[in-house]
């Protein structure tokens, strides 16, 4: 394991590891300890009270980030037809149906998320199963679907999935250091209502348990959460 840099141990002395600390105040730490030369992106990582290993305790969904994330992503879909040709106008990188699919068996990985119409999982999940994992259409993320157009302008314009890892802990990008302030805590409250409305049924006690956010380079920054979930409404 490496040893943390000498620059992020002089950022990280910003930031005091037991307190928990306001949304705004959080905010403001994040940008200041975003030292890369690049836009860092925020995340935010938020640690559930439900139990992965329970089916009936997933936790995933989509949202659209009312600012989106600062990055537009590469969209490729699984389509024919008129559907391509629609898919096509609404912005997709790349369409294709068999042809598609041959190429990324063959390692074609010029995509960030890929799109599925319907009649076409037959083909992907027999021959790209295995290759994709969890990059694979799923309707729960609402990249498998019939309007594959709307879906294409949907991320475009900043939809994002969110899902439970195996630690219980939901990670979404909210963001760029480049974000004013009022749009870092406008798409970091929408990340939070939502994931607070996914709560499972069979989750029992407190939901939403801690809240961090940082920057790619930053030390987290852990938030006070009925204040933040407050601000979430």
């Amino acid at each position: 394991m490496s040893k943390p840099s000498k620059r992020y141990k002089q950022v990280g002395e910003k930031i005091d590891r037991e307190k928990l600390y306001g949304v705004q105040e959080a905010i403001a730490l994040v940008k200041e300890t975003a030292t890369a030369n690049f836009d860092e992106t925020v995340e935010a990582a938020i640690k559930l009270g439900a139990d992965p290993a329970k089916g009936d305790q997933t936790v995933r969904g989509t949202l659209v980030l009312p600012h989106g994330t600062g990055k537009v992503p590469r969209v490729a879909v699984f389509a024919e037809g008129e559907i391509a040709k629609n898919a096509q106008e609404a912005g997709a990188d790349r369409v294709g149906g068999e042809d598609l699919v041959e190429a990324i068996e063959q390692g074609c990985d010029d995509f960030d998320i890929l799109v599925a119409h319907p009649a076409m999982m037959g083909l992907v999940g027999r021959r790209l199963g295995k290759v994709l994992g969890p990059r694979m259409p799923n309707k729960k993320a609402g990249n498998i679907i019939e309007d594959v157009a709307s879906a294409v302008e949907e991320l475009k314009a900043g939809k994002v999935e969110y899902r439970m890892d195996k630690g219980g802990v939901v990670h979404v990008a909210t963001g760029k250091v480049s974000f004013s302030d009022e749009q870092l805590m406008e798409n970091l409250t929408t990340v939070l209502r939502t994931v607070n409305q996914a709560r499972p049924a069979a989750v029992t006690g407190r939901f939403i348990r801690s809240v961090a956010i940082a920057s790619s380079m930053g030390p987290g920054i852990k938030l006070d959460v009925d204040e933040v979930m407050a601000a979430a409404g």
